[in-house]
């Protein structure tokens, strides 16, 4: 179940803007994550310039992005990843035009600590067959 926040200090973001992120990111979740569609949740965070800092600085002016995506672990590979990284902020920037410092993070989280529906995605992954690797201890 990946879940995307995406926060953009535009309150104002027109409203086929902000569909063509969703759709757009629920595409790539798709094609390059594997992820399942009916699972993908992306929640937009549309906010103030004053409340985005670059800089240590207000951005009161253009426009900026940040994508954070919570992902199962041991469900991608580093390419996969990477691929997904490159292709996020090129959808951003063909969505918002060019931004000095957008970003995208992929969290990925232990399956027995993330689930969906009061399920873990270790119990999913489990009655599918499939349960992922954990990433080794650091």
């Amino acid at each position: 179940m990946p879940f995307f926040r995406v926060t953009v200090p535009d309150p104002d973001l027109p409203a086929d803007v902000q569909r063509a992120l969703a759709e757009g990111l629920t595409r790539l979740a798709v094609t390059v994550l594997h992820k399942d569609r009916a699972r993908t949740i992306v929640h937009l965070n549309l906010v103030p310039g004053g409340r985005y800092y670059v800089d240590g600085t207000p951005l009161t002016s253009g426009r900026d992005a940040h994508v954070e995506a919570s992902l199962t672990a041991g469900t991608n590979s580093a390419a996969e990843k990477a691929a997904f990284i490159a292709a996020a902020d090129e959808l951003l920037s063909d969505l918002l035009g060019p931004l000095p410092r957008s970003g995208v993070a992929l969290h990925e989280l232990h399956p027995e600590s993330y689930g969906y529906n009061g399920g873990t995605q270790f119990d999913f992954y489990r009655g599918a067959g499939n349960v992922p690797a954990a990433p080794a201890a650091r």
